[in-house]
């Protein structure tokens, strides 16, 4: 068993980005009906999301999305967003290989779960960017498994007018 996982090159990577910007198709309001009816169910969704009249009069002055909408969901600016293949991914290898340095040799990969901060609220006709993810940092835990790696990473979402929509920071658990 290391003693670390963690290398001077892989700790070096804190702080850097890779992966690719996406780009959403302008948010409609029927998607956003019909995201609030499917988180919803089997109970109505709120009127905030669905009834045009009721959200005007709200501090929001309209319709906005549910704060767990992802606009990527299923189409980007690109197309269908259904990855041709998980060969040679980021979630099938690790982190380290974006950037060409060696991960560590670990036997086993997980997720452990993705936080999220949330910004100004998404509405229709809203563009949202997924911009590029950042290596935020590594921890180590010693467990009844052995010695586990956490990696977070930050995703950050913005607006067409540059407002932060949210900032996913996900976990990646190895060992």
């Amino acid at each position: 068993m290391p003693e670390t996982w963690i290398t001077p090159e892989m700790q070096a990577l804190i702080g850097r980005e890779y992966g690719t910007p996406r780009r959403s198709l302008p948010i409609e309001t029927s998607d956003i009906r019909r995201w609030a009816a499917a988180i919803y169910w089997p109970e109505p969704p709120p009127r905030l999301f669905w009834d045009a009249a009721y959200a005007a009069s709200t501090s929001h002055g309209g319709i906005v999305a549910p704060e767990e909408f992802n606009p990527f969901a299923w189409f980007t600016e690109d197309g269908p967003n259904v990855p041709s293949s998980f060969e040679g991914s980021v979630r099938a290898m690790g982190i380290e290989e974006a950037f060409d340095v060696e991960g560590p040799a670990t036997n086993a990969i997980m997720n452990g779960g993705i936080e999220l901060r949330h910004g100004v609220r998404m509405r229709p006709g809203d563009v949202i960017t997924s911009g590029l993810t950042k290596l935020a940092d590594y921890r180590e835990r010693e467990t009844r498994l052995g010695l586990m790696l956490f990696t977070m990473t930050e995703t950050p979402w913005t607006n067409q007018n540059g407002e932060m929509v949210r900032i996913s920071r996900s976990t990646l658990i190895r060992y």
